[in-house]
This record gives structure tokens, C-alpha cells and sequence, in this order.
């Protein structure tokens, strides 16, 4: 059987003309558009590709097949599965696809890196921060009258502010007593004392356990502790000149004397207070749900400790001890009431002199006395000195239990050489110090190069007394063996040098003190002085004041975390371009509706007259011979309305025989839309990829580019 030579014998209307109406023009979505490869035998599927038939012959496809009208032989575009051209990857269409292939499969990927928002830190910024000051350091007034307690000055007129102040520096284990009976500051005080120095023992405990140690202060235990029950504190160890202890034993140890010395410095809560100031636009880990973290470096002075401990031997205290004095008569007195009652000799009496003056700064020539002791504290006790006249430094004796004694003296003063850290986040707060050489870029003496360091607080004295009878570090006057005094007396050291992998007395001491001048340093200035008037020391208004400092945020932003993460950019750069190039190509188009889309096609279908094509359909649905029905999507363009209509393919007129009243000059965008769809030159540029088919001798099909057609019409 010889392949058909028109499509006109296999078609139900051949022969015939459907007419349509003047005022439609027809649409290509049609199956009769297509050319139809009839199916009838063997030869026919063979012939069209050059193959032999079954019976032994050979075949080709017939040159004058006839094809539609309205496609010409010239330009439709095939491909040959068997005859594709194997350098197509290296044509401008072919690296542009592999490029956007590639391009597509990475992009989500660099958007995600690069564009998706994600919790990290930005950069540093240089800020001026502003926190409230409303006392001078260390005032012992103002914390009593800014305690929290129902006990007023009416109830009791005299030390209602002290031993609320008292309560304040007792310890963590009266908590739940203080939340119910607000003695705030005695509480305070007790709360910071026990847990900030069970926190120090149990670092060393560690050490200990682990076989740890050293002489060198930077690397045994940081004095730690905690503030407003959520903040994390943490100091630092001064003086890294003479940070070892051995050779700070050797400096300062005189006529076989041990010495023990320290300074502790920590950080100052005021900025604490600063960062969560609304004038200072800073988020807070709650305003982000409790995700944000921020990170300040404040420039401010930081309060520190010197304590200083000798062994003495019990004759040298002799000019210390009343007992020992001469036509005393310790024994007549009542010591709690130490030291009123006792004759003392008042100032400017230097008073004797001691084998320590030049250790401890005593005499005339330092201005400051020697302190006095009512009697030799017993083992396991001490006794606290912290009253008198200009007086500047707080002592305390202490008895080991080898009836070692050692005399401690212990000052305060602010620092320039370190700064203070503040990391919050939605577990809390860490506050700390940094302090020597390698983070002197923001120290206060780099914002204020006047600041001096050992200028002696005075006012500290007072505060430092009332913790010192809160702690019962005074119990030895009555004999009393308070627990604390029984740690720090076994805490003396009894050899030369100090012992790496145990704590000393005077480190204890400091660390037991901290509290003292996180307390002190509440509502304190930035700065280190006072910038108000002498004689005012309290501020009934408090005032802002700034300090410099830098602060990083971690806040929702776009950006890499890791720098290979950078290479990401071509990626959405290269698909940027892409982007340019393909609006480059839409713009001058005209945009067409795609009626194949579902909620055109739905829109199709209520607005199209019903069919009796597919009746009884509505229910169960279309039924076999109803699939193979065609359908033609048609345009009124009177009332430019689009409608879709089953039955035949209506043949399209030609346009040079289209009538001028058919189409109007003044078309619509409906109408030009539907003229667009409907013409066949808009699908040839829609299917055309740039290689044509052509024939060789032999009749078969092959595929040449624009290049070779060339070549070969040369």
C-alpha cells in the first residue's frame, strides 16, 4: 500500500468547506492543524525514515508528500533523534540553557546563604552610651536609703538603714527570707557573700581534683559570682607585673615574713543598668522573642580591691593589741562595745611604732595610723578593724590554727587600665572585666588619659564594715568561730612561696569582698570623679551620663556567616543577568493570554454555549467516543468575547482574501491578541531552533545550520 498523498483522504471533510460566520476568525488549537502520519501498514511507518519493509525492500519517504497549507515544506522545524548535531552544547542557546540549568539548581541555595534572613552578629559600632548617676561611689547613705524594707526610720530611727544595708550583704541563703521580709540589703549582702565565694571554692575545687595549678594568678581561679540573681559576674586579677606569686613573695618579704598581696578589679553594674536604658535604642533578647543577643564594651573605670596579708609574730602586735598595752584593763570593759570605752589615744596621735610601717604605709610620714585590736583573736577566729578617724583601709587579724597570726589591710580605688564587658542574652547576663596590655584599646585611660591609678575611696570603708559584721568576720571578738573566719584562718599560708594549687587568704578575702563593690558601684559615675557639687554626694534627680563604648548586635539580617560563603554572589549575579535578559526579550513583545491555564480554561468554559456533544456528562462525567471530540477556542469579534465550540477545525481564510469589513483597522487588543494566536508565523518563531531540514540525494531527511546551508547554496 503506498503512503497517502494528501491528508485529504483520511479526513472526514475532505472534499468539504465548513463556513464559518464573517465575524470569527479561527484558532489553532486544533488537532486537524497538525499533520497526520497515517498508520495503515509497515511500509508506510518505515517509509518516512529510509528503512527497509518487510519484504526485503527498500523504501523512502515520497518527495511531494503533501503537507498543510497553511505550514509550508520550508518552514517546518523536525529533528532527527539519530542525526542531532553533537556540538549543540557549544551554540549560544546551548551554554545559555546549561547556565541557567546550573545557575537554577544552585540559586536557592545561595539565597537561602546570602538573602534568607538569620540570627547573626553585625559589626562593631562605635557608640556614645548614657546611663543614670545619682551618687558618688561607695555611699553608704544612699544604699541604706534606697534599701527596700517595711522597717522605716520610725520604727527604728537609728539603724533601720543599717542593718537593712546588713541584710543586703548576707548571702544567698537568706533569699526566701528577704522576698518575703524585704531586709533588702542585709540580704544583699549575705546573698552576694556566700554565693559568690562558694562559686570561687568550688573553681578551686576543681583544680584541686584535677591536679591543677599555678603560681601565676591569670591562670588559677577568676573571682566570680552573680547579680540580680541572672547576671553572671566575673573580675580579673591585677597587676600582671607582678602576677606571679613567687616573685611577688620575694619583693615584698622581708625579716622572714610572708606576704601575700592581690588586687582584684570588677567590672562596674552601672552598665548593666545603661544598656537596658530605652534612651539608648537597644534591643533586648525579649523584644526578639527572647533570641536577640547584644554585646557592649563600655570605656569606664572598674572598682578594685588591694588586699594585702603579713604574718606577724605576737610580740610585733604589741602596739596593735589594747589587751597588751600598758595599765590596761581590757578585762573590766565590754568588748562588743569596742572600741567605745576604751582609751585610745585620739587623732593626730600616731600612736607606736611597728615592725610593718613601711609594708602597710603606717605613720606620720604615710598618714595613716595602725589599727587597733581589742585583744589576739583565738585559732579559727578574726577580728575586724574598720572604724576611727580618716580612716582608709579596712584590717582584719586573723589566728590560724598553728596560732599563725596575719594582719590584712584591704583599699579601694578605681582603675583606668581595664573596661568593662556586658553580653546579654535570653539566659541571662554576662558581666565582666578586661583588664592589661592586650585589651588597653578601650581601658578608661584611653577616654580620659588624666585618670590615676591607687587614688584610695575613703567612703568604701564604711560600706566594708557593715559587710564585715554581716559575713561574722568580727565573731572572734566574743570567740565567736564563725564559719567564715574558720575558711579564711586555714586559708593562711605557711610556706615560702605560696602554695600553686591552693587559694590564700588574701585571694579570699578578695573575692568574699567583690560584693562590696558591685554595690558600690550602683548609680556611680562613669567617670572617676565626682562632677557634681562637694557638697552634695546624692543627686535626688538622677542625672544621664555618657561613656564611650562599642556594641554589637545579633539581630534577623541577610548576609554570609562564613567569607567562602562570598562565591555565592556570582551565582546571584550570573542569575541577575539572566533576569536582564530575558526582560530584555519580553519587553517589545505583546503580552498573550495563555488559555491553557486552568483558571482561563474554567473561565472558557461558563462563558461558552453548552454542547450536545458531551450531554449526560455532567454527572458522571465525559465517556470513551466523548474524548475523541475536538474542541476550537473561537473569538466573536464584534463583542470580543471568547468562547469555545466542539466539531471541526473551520478553515481558515486566507488573508489576502479576508474582507476589509471582516477585521476593522481599529482593532482592539482582544481581537489583535486572538489574530496573533491564530497566525502561523507566531508559532514558527515559537518552535524555531535554529537548524531546518533538508534532503539528500536518496530522499533522507537530515538537519544543517544556517552555516552549512551557506556553504552549500555557494
Amino acid at each position: 500500500m503506498e503512503a497517502p498523498t494528501s491528508r485529504a483522504k483520511h479526513s472526514p471533510h475532505a472534499g468539504r468547506r465548513i463556513k464559518a460566520p464573517a465575524t470569527l476568525v479561527d484558532s489553532p488549537f486544533s488537532p486537524s492543524r497538525l499533520p497526520v502520519t497515517p498508520r495503515n501498514s509497515a511500509e508506510e511507518i518505515l517509509r518516512p525514515m529510509g528503512m527497509d519493509t518487510p519484504d526485503g525492500q527498500s523504501v523512502s519517504s515520497p518527495p511531494n508528500r503533501s503537507l498543510p497549507k497553511h505550514f509550508p515544506a520550508d518552514d517546518i522545524k523536525t529533528e532527527n533523534l539519530h542525526s542531532r548535531d553533537s556540538h549543540s552544547a557549544l551554540s549560544v542557546l546551548g551554554i545559555l540553557t546549561l547556565t541557567g540549568t546550573f545557575i537554577t539548581i544552585l540559586y536557592t541555595t545561595a539565597s537561602d546563604v546570602l538573602v534568607a534572613p538569620k540570627l547573626k552578629f553585625g559589626g562593631t559600632e562605635y557608640r556614645v552610651l548614657y546611663g543614670k548617676v545619682a551618687t558618688v561611689f561607695a555611699n553608704e547613705g544612699y544604699m541604706e536609703q534606697n534599701c527596700k524594707t517595711p522597717i522605716s526610720t520610725k520604727v527604728d530611727p537609728i539603724y533601720s538603714g543599717s542593718t537593712c544595708i546588713a541584710i543586703e550583704h548576707s548571702g544567698q541563703v537568706y533569699v526566701n527570707y528577704c522576698q518575703v521580709h524585704s531586709f533588702c540589703l542585709f540580704c544583699e549582702l549575705m546573698k552576694s557573700r556566700f554565693h559568690n565565694f562558694m562559686l570561687y571554692l568550688g573553681q578551686w575545687y576543681e583544680n584541686i581534683a584535677q591536679g591543677n595549678g599555678s603560681y601565676d594568678l591569670g591562670k588559677r581561679p577568676q573571682p566570680v559570682g552573680t547579680f540580680y540573681d541572672n547576671t553572671t559576674v566575673q573580675g580579673s586579677w591585677l597587676h600582671s607585673e607582678e602576677r606571679n606569686t613567687t616573685r611577688l613573695f620575694l619583693k615584698l618579704s622581708t625579716q622572714k615574713r610572708i606576704v601575700n598581696n592581690v588586687t582584684v578589679a570588677m567590672p562596674h553594674v552601672g552598665v548593666l543598668s545603661a544598656a537596658r536604658d530605652s534612651s539608648n535604642n537597644i534591643l533586648q533578647p525579649q523584644d526578639l522573642n527572647g533570641i536577640g543577643e547584644y554585646h557592649i564594651r563600655a570605656s569606664v573605670p572598674s572598682p578594685t580591691t588591694n588586699v594585702l596579708c603579713a604574718t606577724m609574730e605576737e610580740e610585733e602586735l604589741t602596739p596593735m593589741i589594747y589587751s597588751k598595752w600598758p595599765r590596761s584593763d581590757s578585762s573590766a570593759l565590754n568588748l562588743t562595745d569596742w572600741p567605745n570605752g576604751f582609751n585610745i589615744p585620739p587623732y593626730p596621735d600616731w600612736l607606736n611604732k611597728t615592725p610593718v610601717d613601711d609594708l602597710f604605709e603606717f605613720g606620720e610620714r604615710y598618714g595613716r595610723r595602725h589599727p587597733v585590736f581589742p585583744k589576739l583573736p583565738v585559732p579559727y577566729n578574726t577580728i575586724v578593724n574598720g572604724s576611727g578617724a580618716f580612716i582608709d583601709t579596712l584590717y582584719i587579724l586573723a589566728t590560724s590554727p598553728d596560732s599563725t597570726y596575719m594582719l590584712c589591710a584591704m583599699r579601694t580605688s578605681l582603675t583606668p587600665n581595664c573596661s568593662t564587658e556586658y553580653h546579654a542574652s535570653k539566659s541571662g547576663g554576662f558581666l565582666n572585666t578586661r583588664c592589661g596590655r592586650a585589651d588597653s584599646d578601650l581601658a578608661y585611660g584611653t577616654s580620659a588619659t588624666e585618670a590615676t591609678e591607687g587614688v584610695v575611696n575613703r567612703d568604701w570603708t564604711s560600706v566594708a564594715g557593715q559587710w564585715a559584721l554581716a559575713t561574722g568576720l568580727n565573731a572572734g571578738i566574743i570567740d565567736g568561730r564563725a564559719s567564715n573566719a574558720r575558711i579564711l584562718t586555714q586559708l593562711i599560708p605557711t610556706t615560702q612561696p605560696l602554695d600553686a594549687s591552693w587559694p590564700s587568704i588574701a585571694e579570699a578575702l578578695a573575692v568574699l569582698s567583690s560584693s562590696t563593690l558591685l554595690l558600690s558601684s550602683v548609680d556611680a559615675p562613669f567617670i572617676h570623679f565626682w562632677n557634681y557639687s562637694s557638697t552634695v554626694v546624692s543627686l535626688i534627680e538622677p542625672q544621664y551620663e555618657g561613656f564611650n563604648a562599642t556594641i554589637r548586635t545579633q539581630d534577623y539580617s541577610s548576609g554570609w556567616i562564613s567569607s567562602w560563603q562570598n562565591t555565592f554572589f556570582l551565582v546571584l549575579f550570573i542569575m541577575f543577568i539572566l533576569n536582564l535578559l530575558c526582560l530584555a526579550y519580553l519587553l517589545p513583545k505583546r503580552m498573550i493570554t495563555d488559555f491553557m491555564e486552568p483558571q482561563n480554561m474554567f473561565s472558557l468554559s461558563l462563558n461558552s454555549k453548552a454542547s450536545k456533544a458531551i450531554e449526560g456528562a455532567c454527572g458522571a462525567g465525559p465517556q470513551r467516543e466523548q474524548f475523541d471530540i475536538g474542541w476550537f477556542i473561537k473569538c466573536d469579534t464584534d463583542r470580543e468575547h471568547f468562547y469555545i465550540e466542539s466539531g471541526a477545525s473551520p478553515v481558515r481564510k486566507r488573508r489576502e482574501n479576508v474582507k476589509p469589513t471582516d477585521v476593522e483597522s481599529d482593532e482592539s487588543p482582544t481581537v489583535r491578541m486572538y489574530k496573533d494566536l491564530s497566525n502561523p508565523k507566531t508559532w514558527r518563531e515559537l518552535l524555531r531552533i535554529g537548524t531546518r531540514p533538508s534532503r539528500d540525494k536518496k530522499g533522507r531527511s537530515s538537519f544543517q545550520t544556517s552555516k552549512s546551508r551557506a556553504a552549500q547554496a555557494k
